[in-house]
């Protein structure tokens, strides 16, 4: 009897240990750590439904208050925002997408407020040749590492960042929480972080300076740190370039269906989502689906028939589904969720059904953000 209660005992201890273990940065702000604890919470749950861009812009319309795509379906906003500042670095007016700072940070605020959670991308520019992420000249990585001839101009970039970032702030003066999302996909060759354009000893290098930086050079202390890969073929893979447990708060990786094989996606999905699971447990991490889509939802029943079997199954915080670019100049079509009248939309409101999914709806400021008092 003593054995089996010192036994639950130990279990439970152990649990809170892991719920309730701190962020990467020591000096994380006090709604930095609720949202880290939030997120633990979370994955027993539901997943929160995230989306690019959700509002700055949609299927063809632009920056209207309170317009988002996913609410015009459902009636809610999602869970998770995600934002872009590739340009900030070049001290431009708006980013890669064409919203302006300005906009993005209010939004920003305006997510904060209701209880949003948020996440920002960086497609920074090539420091190297000065061209977009996607001129993946080789030798980039080194040339701002340090030692590099590029270092310099990186770390400029980098105080850019961090100045952007301090002016996310809450009607209280506090900082806003951000996951922060650099490298991504950093397993691809299409970036010039990608994996022929570098080594594995380089790209964690990279990772880790970038941490250190903005932690202890320029003083960060409200972002929680995203590492993901785009798909990967086993552990091995995944864990080449990670930079390790002190550099990382969030794993996860991205995935897009580029076909129409629905049983390859659910098959690959659940694959990689459970190498992740086990990742995330052996590294005390928290998991998360960082991307995902299938541009245009060909199949008007993609929800329920494929991204539900896909996921229903993994223990994951988030799924940030892609953004809603609309009809673009060469008459191209981007959408990677529904809007109003869409073909799919009944079925992604079929799939909310389900329970598996978080919504704004469901969270409030406090829950995520006043978990812990600041006394």
């Amino acid at each position: 009897m003593k054995k089996t209660i010192l036994l639950i005992l130990l279990l439970f201890a152990f649990s809170f240990h892991q719920l309730y273990a701190q962020p990467i940065d020591e000096h994380a702000t006090v709604e930095t750590k609720s949202l880290y604890a939030f997120l633990q919470l979370s994955l027993q749950k539901g997943i929160l439904f995230g989306h690019q861009d959700d509002l700055a812009y949609g299927y063809n319309w632009q920056y209207k208050k309170g317009k988002s795509d996913i609410k015009s379906v459902i009636g809610s906003y999602p869970a998770v925002y995600g934002f872009e500042i590739s340009g900030i670095e070049l001290d431009a007016e708006h980013d890669i997408d064409g919203v302006p700072f300005v906009k993005t940070q209010k939004l920003i605020q305006q997510a904060y407020e209701r209880g949003g959670i948020i996440t920002i991308s960086w497609h920074l520019h090539n420091p190297l040749t000065g061209k977009t992420a996607w001129d993946a000249a080789p030798g980039t990585v080194a040339s701002v590492l340090p030692g590099g001839k590029n270092n310099s101009l990186y770390n400029s970039w980098l105080d850019k960042v961090a100045r952007f970032f301090n002016t996310l702030k809450g009607k209280s003066g506090e900082y806003i929480p951000i996951i922060f999302r650099p490298f991504h996909e950093l397993n691809g060759n299409w970036f010039w972080w990608g994996r022929v354009h570098c080594s594995p000893d380089e790209m964690k290098q990279l990772y880790q300076y970038t941490v250190h930086y903005l932690m202890d050079v320029a003083n960060v202390h409200h972002l929680l740190y995203a590492y993901n890969t785009d798909k990967f073929h086993g552990l091995e893979e995944y864990a080449e370039r990670y930079p390790g447990n002190t550099f990382v708060d969030i794993v996860g990786f991205d995935i897009y269906q580029q076909n129409n094989k629905d049983d390859e996606f659910i098959k690959n999905c659940r694959t990689m989502l459970a190498a992740l699971d086990t990742f995330a447990l052996e590294n005390h991490k928290i998991p998360a689906l960082t991307e995902f889509g299938y541009n245009t939802i060909p199949n008007e029943h993609w929800w329920t028939n494929t991204f539900l079997p896909a996921v229903k199954d993994a223990r994951i915080a988030y799924a940030l589904a892609w953004r809603n670019a609309g009809v673009k100049h060469d008459g191209s079509k981007e959408y990677y969720v529904p809007f109003k009248g869409e073909a799919s939309a009944p079925d992604f409101l079929q799939m909310t059904k389900s329970g598996m999914f978080l919504f704004q709806n469901q969270l409030t400021f406090s829950k995520v953000y006043q978990l812990f008092s600041h006394k």
